[in-house]
């Protein structure tokens, strides 16, 4: 959703109908998550992609369909019967998307709203029917407790109020799955299908050092859909003039900024200073943190080293195994940006529980399933 927004807000702000086609189920192998999304408006115009251009032209006309007046539905897509070259997946999985429309004003404004909440990194979660005991499409938009009430509707005030409890807490996690219901919110009950789609933040990367490597991991931190801080003590490096893509860059001790930023079990830590006097206290502080990653950048000796050093300040092997040091998967990687695809990698590769090794080398699925909810 966020790669397109710009693209949706000016459709609803215009006033212009549109059909949201969003992926909300994936089964095996596949091209895109849960909460994927293609738009089609009235004049035709595609956005966004659920597939990576294996069904879209298929869904391009079950769109048309819905913004005409055929009423939602959910679709599925697998692997098809003409060698996968027709109408289906190459990879072998199977998708299922819900396909709705926007049509009236007030349709359009709730979208907007929804839109503009995402588009200023607020909290919240969407749930929708995707069938069963409810009407198909029928919408609720769920925020944090005090952040603001629910609108819309499932039918019933007894689904409404489940699936917020569930919406909340799904949103807290940043995980985003289909739940079933009774038709009045009871639990342990499969007459309703919902998609509780969350829009969580972008997670966080903080990068310490301000170096050459922490310009090239700031930018591919910002590729992968991190909200980047850099973060030096020293005046002379930490500039906006040397890091511009970064989100803010902080002149502080390292350690002092760590304890008092927010920081989650989603949050990358990248240390790349080196140097035991700003290394120690600062790692002592991360790992007090539930941070998803803890990379350190330096050579074997150095690490053998600091790992001394954090010994002796009190630090457990528990907490010293979250340690990801030397920083990196072995690429061979020479430059400061070779270097930053290196430590990306081992990022994606903790996410997801990747081994790390070449797929042609592997059998078996390529695509991990499980795994938090990371950046969309």
């Amino acid at each position: 959703m966020r790669d397109i927004l710009p693209d949706l807000r000016a459709r609803c702000a215009d006033g212009v109908p549109l059909a949201l086609a969003t992926v909300v189920a994936v089964h095996g192998s596949a091209p895109r998550d849960p909460g994927a999304v293609m738009a089609v408006d009235a004049a035709g115009t595609v956005v966004g992609s659920v597939s990576g251009g294996c069904v879209e032209g298929d869904l391009y006309e079950v769109a048309r369909e819905v913004l005409a007046g055929a009423g939602p539905r959910v679709v599925a897509y697998g692997i098809s019967d003409d060698e996968a070259f027709g109408v289906g997946l190459t990879c072998g999985g199977t998708i299922e998307v819900l396909v709705r429309r926007y049509v009236s004003a007030a349709e359009l404004a709730d979208l907007g709203a929804l839109l503009d909440l995402i588009a200023d990194d607020r909290p919240v979660a969407e749930a929708t029917v995707l069938s069963g005991a409810a009407e198909t499409g029928a919408r609720l938009v769920v925020r944090p407790s005090d952040a603001g009430p629910t609108t819309g509707t499932l039918g019933s005030e007894g689904l409404d109020a489940a699936v917020t409890d569930d919406a909340r807490g799904l949103l807290a996690q940043g995980h985003t799955m289909i739940q079933w219901y009774g038709a009045h919110g009871q639990r342990r009950m499969q007459e309703v299908a919902v998609f509780i789609r969350t829009y969580a933040p972008p997670p966080r990367m903080l990068v310490f050092g301000a170096i050459d490597h922490a310009a090239a991991t700031a930018r591919i931190g910002s590729f992968l859909g991190y909200r980047v801080t850099v973060c030096d003590a020293r005046p002379a490096f930490a500039t906006r003039e040397r890091f511009p893509t970064a989100d803010e860059v902080v002149r502080a001790w390292p350690h002092t900024y760590l304890e008092s930023t927010e920081v989650d079990a989603r949050t990358v830590i990248c240390v790349l200073t080196h140097d035991p006097k700003f290394d120690v206290p600062l790692l002592l502080a991360a790992l007090r943190t539930p941070a998803a990653y803890i990379g350190v950048m330096g050579s074997r000796r150095t690490h053998h080293d600091r790992l001394a050093r954090l010994r002796e300040a009190g630090a457990d092997e528990t907490a010293l195994a979250r340690l990801a040091s030397p920083v990196g998967l072995d690429l061979g990687a020479r430059t400061p940006e070779e270097t930053a695809v290196s430590i990306a990698a081992e990022v994606i590769q903790h996410r997801w529980g990747g081994t790390g090794r070449p797929l042609g080398k592997l059998t078996g699925a390529i695509h991990h399933p499980g795994g938090p909810a990371g950046p969309r």
